[in-house]
């Protein structure tokens, strides 16, 4: 029997013996084995350079993890500005500036109300998607990377784009060199930082536009708004740009964490890390809904005090409920076992290459084939396409679509962008 037919068998069982020994408990006042077991391999985990973070906040999807997160970077953001200095202050009816955050074209961060403000207007932000949707934050345009005729390239946005930067800063022999820490003191990450200097400093001095009180991205890869691969260097030089303005740093990883793009966090690919993290998804291996939101110490000292007031009051019924804690235990050591998981390499830090590089590179140099990402479990194209046939509303990869059904393989698109998913 394949190894990932006995996953899911001991996946399910366990989740059976969870409800039929914990049922449901209250969380508030209360800890309990699964809880505490899967907050402690969260923080050994996915916070990869053990001791980034040190809390846990179970929450019930990604998208409402978001939320919690937007909450825990704007009080930290708020106290550390001298925005709000105590919990009575904060709590009454007096008006405060307005908070927003730095985020990226093309990024999506979930469906409840406030982790749609978070990004850019999109096909999802629409009236008919959300009537009251305003959009509240800084957008910029990432430059994004892909393989197209076998070479990896980046696209500049036009802010970037400048006269010095040369060929070799925008093709690249291997996807590894994109990842290189040595571009770090490159020409090109100088424009970066420029550019994003100059995008806050313009935005912080316009009357009523408030305070970036958060930066949120999804590290790597913007996965709904298209699977567009963002220059590691940009969000790394994105990340420190914020760092020296004291403003709180979210990782989105709903969709690339637990090994999603070849290692356990997306940060890892980073090389740096968040004050926040979100993560759902892969964490239950699928079988039942479970998020988490992690934060280090100086997030979560913000929120406390001798009154209940400055407490996080944000909660559900079925916070850090038992099969969903247990699910995601199973599966993260599931995951991480070099004696189950075959695809681990690196000491049990990354995966092994899961699509074969020469059929990858091959399908780049269709005359069909606008680009293609691959990374980790990820295998994405865009469809060459103008017009209505572009975009997350085009139906032009219907016909390609039934033909992949008709092999057995079962995809959704993105419009003309088709994406593949392999379990790690």
């Amino acid at each position: 029997m394949p190894l990932c037919r006995w996953f899911q068998i001991e996946l399910a069982r366990d989740v059976g013996y969870a409800a039929a020994r914990f049922g449901h408990v209250m969380f508030p006042e209360n800890v309990y084995e699964p809880a505490l077991e899967c907050a402690e391999l969260l923080l050994e985990g996915v916070a990869w350079e053990r001791g980034w973070a040190s809390r846990t906040f179970f929450s019930d999807n990604g998208s409402t993890a978001i939320e919690v997160a937007l909450k825990m970077a704007f009080r930290k953001f708020s106290l550390d500005h001298g925005i709000v200095l105590d919990s009575t202050e904060a709590n009454t009816t007096a008006k405060f500036p307005e908070v927003k955050v730095l985020a990226l074209k093309g990024s999506y961060h979930g469906d409840t109300l406030g982790a749609m403000e978070a990004q850019a207007p999109s096909s999802y932000t629409g009236f008919l998607q959300q009537p009251w949707y305003t959009g509240r934050g800084l957008f910029l345009d990432p430059p994004t990377t892909f393989m197209r005729d076998g070479i990896w390239k980046l696209s500049l946005p036009k802010g970037v784009q400048s006269e010095k930067l040369k060929q070799e800063d925008l093709t690249f022999q291997s996807r590894g060199e994109i990842f290189s820490k040595d571009r770090d003191c490159s020409s090109l990450a100088g424009s970066y930082s420029s550019f994003i200097s100059q995008q806050l400093s313009a935005h912080s001095g316009l009357t009523g536009f408030g305070h970036i009180g958060a930066l949120i991205i999804e590290p790597v890869v913007l996965g709904s708004g298209g699977m567009l691969m963002i220059d590691p260097l940009f969000q790394r030089v994105l990340v420190n740009e914020c760092r020296s303005r004291k403003i709180p740093v979210i990782f989105d990883e709903v969709f690339t964490g637990f090994w999603r793009l070849g290692a356990e966090s997306a940060s890892e690919l980073l090389c740096c890390q968040p004050d926040i993290a979100c993560f759902a998804k892969l964490m239950t291996g699928g079988i039942i809904p479970l998020a988490a939101t992690l934060a280090t110490d100086a997030v979560f000292n913000v929120f406390t005090g001798d009154s209940k007031l400055k407490a996080l009051l944000h909660g559900h019924s079925y916070t850090a409920h038992a099969m969903g804690c247990t699910a995601a235990t199973k599966s993260i050591k599931w995951f991480k076992d070099p004696q189950r998981n075959s695809n681990l390499v690196s000491e049990g830090r990354l995966l092994r290459e899961l699509w074969d590089a020469e059929l990858v590179c091959q399908i780049s140099s269709h005359p069909s084939v606008q680009r293609v990402v691959a990374l980790g479990t990820l295998f994405a194209l865009e469809l060459q396409a103008e017009g209505s046939n572009a975009g997350y509303g085009s139906l032009y990869a219907r016909s390609l679509l039934q033909k992949l059904r008709e092999d057995g393989v079962y995809t959704r698109p993105l419009g003309n962008v088709i994406y593949l998913m392999c379990g790690p």
